[in-house]
């Protein structure tokens, strides 16, 4: 393989491949190992999202070790990525076949805390475990329970406590029962009770967060399926009116949400798509600047704490996608937001995003939101996947990075209390 990529002119995969060459002439007597050495090689391309030779690579690891978990993990992540979640799912179903335990931990922090991790091998959300549980503090077993026959939870490594990681509430609803079963014999504290998550379904928010003052969370209804008759009833019958935005079910980040002005656009956005969705009625959150802006709080321990502010010229706000960075003036805003939240948006709303954290009551959770004209919050979505992540230290947006480091001290702070109790 490097020699005919060599000669197409292709050095750099060329000499990926001679690496890997020189991996398995070097180990060729122990096959344990030369899977083990492709298996790290593969790795290090996944993490840099050069997903061709990475997949070449963990495709060879499992023609020698077919019993290995990892590329299995990681080929139903490029499956995703790449649009065929049915190759991902049977990828997935492979690896935890193989392996539902999944240890890890820093070699050199000895005699770090043991913390069991529930979640879901197909989607367990953006819980932010690698920012607010580093290995150089926690030894992670990764418990992938959906996977797991109930028997299997007598024999993990020991652990000091519990978080559930399936923050994800859509995934988290068909295995409520099952999480109240293992938290209950457990005999660990478990942080983000699972009985609470999937409260927070999009659907479910706004009675939710019924009777909080200067609280206001958009009608949405969930559709459970591609039968579009008597559709119109039914969104009339919810209090929804047009446009809707409409986004299937378990997703985040604007992956699949679209506006629809009518029943004829939302019913061919729905003809054959398989899968629930959410319906939800568009409210127009123009700041007086005629500018979108998106704001984010992160619930450590039912407290606030403010993570970043989007600003946006269109109605779908994404921080990557907002020009913050070409913008100088909206980093300057979020910079403001970040130092003084009160500030920026008033006791009042403060108020009522401190009302949400108690009532959505998570150890982990936070909100997405705006401050809308007349003073109250409207609220996009309030739950546990909430991402959190340092910026580079050489970024223009490193100033965000002491903020983030106060929610994983609170965080970290919150693990020591329960510890101790």
């Amino acid at each position: 393989m490097a020699e005919a990529q060599r000669l197409q002119g292709d050095l750099y995969t060329a000499q990926v491949h001679a690496i890997a060459a020189g991996a398995l002439t070097l180990y060729a007597a122990e096959p344990a190992r030369q899977a083990q050495e492709l298996c790290t090689i593969a790795t290090a391309y996944f993490t840099n999202a050069d997903y061709k030779i990475a997949a070449t690579l963990y495709r060879l690891v499992l023609a020698i070790a077919p019993d290995m978990a990892v590329p299995y993990m990681n080929l139903a992540a490029m499956c995703v990525a790449a649009g065929f979640p049915d190759d991902a799912d049977a990828c997935r179903q492979a690896a935890y076949r193989i392996q539902r335990v999944f240890v890890e931990q820093d070699e050199a922090a000895a005699g770090a805390r043991r913390v069991l991790l529930l979640n879901a091998g197909r989607n367990s959300g953006n819980v932010p475990i690698e920012v607010m549980m580093p290995t150089a503090h926690w030894c992670r077993i990764k418990y992938i329970i959906d996977y797991a026959a109930e028997e299997e939870d007598a024999q993990l490594p020991p652990y000091d406590l519990v978080f559930n990681a399936i923050g994800e509430p859509d995934a988290a609803a068909p295995l409520v029962e099952r999480l109240a079963r293992f938290a209950e014999h457990c005999g660990r504290p478990v942080l983000n009770t699972p009985a609470m998550i999937p409260r927070t379904q999009r659907h479910l928010t706004p009675a939710l967060l019924a009777g909080l003052e200067g609280v206001y969370a958009a009608p949405c209804l969930r559709h459970d399926d591609d039968d579009s008759a008597g559709l119109s009833g039914r969104i009339a019958d919810a209090g929804l009116a047009f446009p809707l935005l409409v986004r299937g079910a378990a997703t985040h980040g604007g992956d699949s949400l679209q506006r629809c002005d009518s029943i004829d656009e939302l019913t061919a956005r729905l003809q054959g798509k398989q899968g629930a969705h959410y319906l939800t009625s568009y409210h127009d959150y123009r700041s007086t600047d005629g500018h979108y802006r998106k704001y984010r709080f992160i619930f450590i321990d039912r407290q606030p704490l403010p993570y970043h502010l989007a600003i946006s010229s269109n109605w779908m706000v994404h921080y990557f996608s907002a020009d913050m960075k070409a913008e100088p003036w909206k980093s300057a805003e979020e910079q403001r937001f970040l130092d003084d939240p009160g500030a920026v948006l008033g006791g009042r709303a403060m108020d009522a995003i401190a009302a949400v954290a108690r009532r959505v009551d998570l150890d982990y959770a936070g909100i997405d939101c705006t401050l809308l004209p007349d003073g109250r919050v409207l609220v996009f979505e309030a739950n546990a996947s909430m991402l959190v992540h340092h910026e580079p230290a050489d970024s223009v947006f490193a100033y965000k990075n002491r903020h983030v480091q106060r929610i994983v001290d609170a965080f970290q702070q919150m693990l020591e209390r329960r510890l101790s109790a």
